[in-house]
C-alpha cells in the first residue's frame, strides 16, 4: 500500500457558445480536473505496482465529484474520458494504473453509464499537454459526442510525479452535424449502441 501524496488539483471549465456557426442559447460545457501526485515508483523499476490502483480509488471519486459539481451536477454530464501524464522518471505503465480508478470513479458517480471510458496516457516533462478523448457515457458510437479536451499544468508533472486527469462534457459538439447514432436513439444494451 502506497500513500497518495497530492500536490495540487487544477479544474478547468470551457463554455462553448459556437465554433463559427450560430450562437447556441445554452453553451456546451467541457471540463477537466487534473491531480498532480507523487509517483511512488519514479526512478526505479518496481515489479509489483498493481496495488496502487486501490490506493488511487478515493482520489478518483473525489475528483469525479468535484468536476461534476463544477459543471452543474452529475445529471448534466453526457460525455467522459480520462488520461495520465507520467513524469520523466516514471514509465507509461504507471499511467496505466489510473485506468480503473479514474474510469470507475466517474461511472460510480454518474450511475447508469454503459460505455467504456476512453483514455490516453504519455510520459512527458513539466508543462506537457495531453489530448483526452471524450465519448457519450452510455454508447460509444454516438458520433455527436466524439470530442477531446487538451489538458495540462504549467508546473507539472515534475519527473517524480503523475498528473491524473478526468474530463466530462454536458453534450454533443456545439455544431454537430456528422450524422450517425443520435443520443436519443441509444438502446443501452452493450455500451456501444
Amino acid at each position: 500500500m502506497h500513500k497518495v501524496i497530492l500536490r495540487k488539483t487544477v479544474v478547468s471549465i470551457e463554455e462553448i457558445f459556437h465554433e463559427g456557426g450560430p450562437v447556441a442559447a445554452k453553451p456546451l460545457l467541457r471540463g477537466s480536473i487534473l491531480a498532480v501526485i507523487t509517483n511512488p515508483f519514479a526512478g526505479k523499476y518496481v515489479e509489483e505496482i498493481e496495488g496502487f490502483i486501490d490506493d488511487l480509488k478515493p482520489l478518483g471519486l473525489r475528483m469525479a465529484a468535484q468536476l461534476a459539481e463544477a459543471m452543474g451536477g452529475q445529471e448534466a454530464i453526457e460525455g467522459y474520458g480520462k488520461g495520465a501524464i507520467v513524469g520523466a522518471a516514471g514509465e507509461i505503465e504507471h499511467g496505466a494504473l489510473w485506468h480503473a480508478p479514474g474510469g470507475y470513479a466517474m461511472r460510480e458517480l454518474l450511475g447508469d453509464t454503459r460505455a467504456i471510458v476512453p483514455s490516453t496516457k504519455k510520459v512527458g516533462g513539466v508543462g506537457t499537454r495531453l489530448d483526452v478523448p471524450l465519448t457519450h457515457t452510455n454508447a460509444s458510437y454516438v458520433r455527436s459526442h466524439f470530442d477531446a479536451m487538451e489538458v495540462g499544468c504549467n508546473d507539472a508533472p515534475k519527473s517524480d510525479e503523475l498528473a491524473l486527469v478526468l474530463v466530462m462534457s454536458t453534450g454533443a459538439r456545439i455544431h454537430n452535424r456528422a450524422g450517425g447514432l443520435a443520443a436519443s436513439d441509444i438502446k443501452g444494451e452493450d455500451g456501444l449502441r
